[in-house]
């Protein structure tokens, strides 16, 4: 009994310290790249698949991150008191966590077609990689868009078998918009990023530039938006529901500002979380009242 508890205990933890459910940053944009392969719903065993390949994804990520960073996360003041710093979870039961988690998403894109299975390993490089790019380089961001990025095509092939190329305009799109607000959100960390000789855009170019950064990725995110509508013929209910998206990363970018961070949980969390799923509806009722 005291062993289940201590795994039920360890399992719970595990799940906030990759918190799973920040998956709704990514999976309606995968949902979307379901939604326009299909011109609808694709079929329910689809549909499953590519939800457990991302949630499977993502989670072996997010652990793989926290097992890097582990003693970058214990001399950060912010992140200090995270599972592994903080001596909640040992170092060997979140390398098992993450190597079940790869385990589950080769297999879910397996069961999906013979493409999905070809690029697995080539989506988890991606998605595990990441986690060392602030020690290479200052674009790190991008490298985390590009992670998120590939879901809606990865779904694309997942449904269809083949890639077309204009679900990268999608893929263009969520590139943009997480590198944007990763930008942002990195700010917190300006001071020890400096001092630990981490790379990233605020430590590269200082906090006035960085916001200046990111609103050149989100405006440029808010141009494909329209882009993604011209190439798939979307009507008004898509390109409305792309007008909002764009009201909303102007309202993340209007209650923060280089002297004044405390909303950025906020701006990060929040509107970032409504932004996806408000995407996602636009689209999906778009293709559906048009069928």
């Amino acid at each position: 009994m005291e062993g289940m508890e201590n795994v039920l205990r360890s399992t719970r933890i595990t799940l906030e310290m990759i918190k799973w459910e920040h998956s709704i940053f990514a999976l309606p944009f995968a949902l979307t790249g379901a939604v326009l392969a299909a011109n609808g719903w694709p079929s329910a065993r689809a549909l499953v698949l590519i939800v457990v390949c991302m949630v499977s994804a993502r989670s072996a990520a997010m652990a793989f991150n926290r097992l890097v960073d582990a003693k970058i996360d214990a001399a950060n003041p912010r992140t200090a008191m995270r599972a592994l710093p903080a001596g909640q979870l040992s170092q060997g039961f979140v390398l098992s966590f993450t190597v079940l988690s790869a385990a589950i998403f080769v297999a879910s894109s397996a069961m999906l077609n013979r493409l999905t299975l070809e690029l697995a390993p080539f989506a988890l490089a991606v998605v595990l990689l990441y986690s060392y790019m602030k020690r290479i380089t200052r674009w790190s961001h991008v490298v985390l868009g590009l992670a998120l990025g590939i879901a809606p095509s990865a779904a694309w092939i997942a449904v269809r078998g083949t890639l077309d190329t204009r679900i990268l305009v999608l893929t263009g799109i969520v590139i943009l918009w997480v590198g944007g607000f990763d930008v942002l959100y990195a700010c917190q960390d300006f001071d020890y990023d400096r001092e630990a000789g981490l790379n990233s855009v605020p430590q590269a170019f200082g906090l006035e530039a960085a916001f200046w950064i990111a609103r050149v990725m989100h405006l440029g995110m808010a141009a494909l938006l329209f882009w993604l509508a011209h190439v798939f013929g979307l009507g008004m209910i898509a390109v409305g529901g792309f007008v909002l998206v764009a009201g909303l990363l102007a309202y993340e970018h209007a209650i923060i500002s280089p002297r004044d961070l405390r909303r950025m949980n906020a701006a990060f969390f929040t509107l970032n979380g409504v932004i996806s799923v408000a995407f996602f509806l636009a689209v999906a009722v778009d293709v559906f009242w048009r069928r």
